[in-house]
């Protein structure tokens, strides 16, 4: 890039140069020197990549909006419909005449403070916030800035709400308050599934034998209108369905064709979330006694009673269609409290006598062994299984026997000829050696306290 300094006839300096493209630009000042260093600054800013055309930092803010939000076509139309409010109600009120060069950094933190003394939520400020950093940075990434100036602002913080979690018992009663709707309560408590995926869920994506279900679409309301697109983060997935919604399930939706809703309005129509509030459950929460819980909760509900059921973090991300396990754990930490504090009483006993194990009827199978005695700190440090002699055997639940407080149990590592156990639900501590090692109570049938055979 050729640059020159000349003396103008009125005494002043004039410092030019041109661009990649051919184009001249020029800037007058009254000292030679100073027009020298200009010039210098813009074959630096040059040479490292950091040169800006002038005439592209001077559009306006309000212009540079609706090219940005035109340019957006990868947004999901509900993202793309908060982003178009956040423009119209918070940003171009303060910024649409403003040319990009001349947002600095210090009139960004003043606008934060604004919105903030106008009494809008943490939340609102934040968001509008970032929906402005993004546009300064297409507006950088588009050669326009050198710099995003809305980075690094503090921003106020966002006080985090706790998860609100059902028992199964609250949630049998808000079913039933909900009737005709029972069935829809108990699916979105057991499922985890969000509003708009269990809407848009069709008949064909049901699979009743295998016990699961597809999630591949997801219902969105923009300006009033349903929109069908893919579920949040684009991720579909297969959810696994209870065994006690299974039959009920199939009646609900016995004589439907694969393509239509598994649940409607009595009219055929997909169910609104603001509509279904309205009438129907309002009036349930409040006679069940829930008053302030909302449809969502319900999601929170069945993520807690899958982690109660000794469902891993994993499994509880594949469930609820989290982009992370670690987002799961950042949303349900809470859920753990209750096996923290199990932990933290059964460390403070004494290692002696019988305790019995909370694996009820309602306990799915499949999961480890070690996983229905999470009260004992020494089952989390080591292997667990039944005793034969001097040897432990790594056991696996592979079903519940109705009825009995007994598991069907697999050894890990089958040796020889024994090969499977029938465990009852209890479980003894036997001291050894000076230390508490866990023994397990086996069935009466084999008295000897080893394994019983496979026939």
């Amino acid at each position: 890039m050729a640059g020159n300094v000349a003396r103008r006839p009125d005494g002043r300096w004039r410092a030019r140069y041109r661009d990649a493209k051919g184009k001249e630009h020029a800037r007058h000042f009254d000292r030679k020197l100073d027009a020298t260093r200009w010039l210098a600054s813009v074959e630096v800013a040059r040479a490292r990549g950091e040169w800006i055309d002038p005439a592209l930092a001077r559009v306006r803010v309000g212009d540079w909006s609706r090219m940005w939000l035109a340019g957006q076509g990868q947004l999901k139309p509900s993202t793309k419909a908060r982003y178009e409010l956040a423009v119209t109600r918070h940003i171009l009120p303060a910024w649409e005449n403003v040319r990009l060069s001349e947002v600095s950094y210090a009139d960004v933190c003043q606008w934060v403070a604004e919105l903030s003394d106008l009494g809008l939520a943490p939340s609102t400020v934040r968001y509008s916030h970032r929906v402005f950093s993004l546009m300064l940075t297409h507006a950088v990434r588009d050669g326009r800035l050198a710099r995003n100036p809305a980075e690094g602002v503090r921003l106020p913080k966002v006080g985090k709400g706790e998860p609100r979690f059902l028992d199964h018992g609250q949630v049998v009663e808000l079913a039933e308050a909900a009737e005709p709707y029972g069935l829809l309560i108990r699916f979105l408590a057991y499922t985890g599934l969000r509003w708009g995926e269990m809407s848009a869920l069709r008949v064909g994506s049901l699979d009743l034998l295998r016990r699961r279900m597809r999630i591949r679409s997801a219902f969105v309301e923009v300006h009033g209108k349903l929109i069908e697109g893919t579920p949040k983060t684009h991720q579909k997935r297969t959810v696994p369905l209870p065994r006690f919604l299974v039959d009920e399930l199939a009646r609900h939706v016995e004589g439907k064709s694969p393509d239509e809703l598994v649940f409607t309005t009595p009219n055929g129509a997909p169910l609104r979330n603001t509509n279904f509030r309205r009438r129907h459950w309002d009036k349930a929460v409040t006679a069940a006694g829930l008053d302030g819980l909302t449809p969502h909760d319900l999601r929170h509900t069945a993520a807690s009673l899958a982690v109660a059921a000794g469902a891993n973090v994993k499994s509880v991300q594949r469930m609820l269609g989290h982009a992370s396990a670690t987002m799961t754990l950042d949303v349900y930490a809470a859920c753990s409290g209750t096996t923290s504090t199990r932990l933290r009483t059964c460390s403070t006993r004494p290692l002696a006598g019988r305790l019995r194990t909370q694996c009820g009827p309602g306990r799915q199978p499949g999961g480890y062994y070690r996983s229905l005695l999470a009260r004992a700190p020494a089952v989390t440090r080591g292997s667990l299984g039944a005793r034969e002699g001097n040897r432990t055997l790594d056991l696996r639940i592979t079903s519940l026997v109705r009825g009995e407080r007994a598991y069907r149990c697999e050894r890990l590592r089958p040796r020889r000829r024994h090969r499977r156990a029938t465990l009852i639900g209890h479980v003894r501590l036997r001291p050894r050696d000076g230390r508490a090692m866990w023994g397990v109570a086996l069935s009466p049938r084999s008295t000897a306290g080893g394994l019983v055979r496979s026939s």
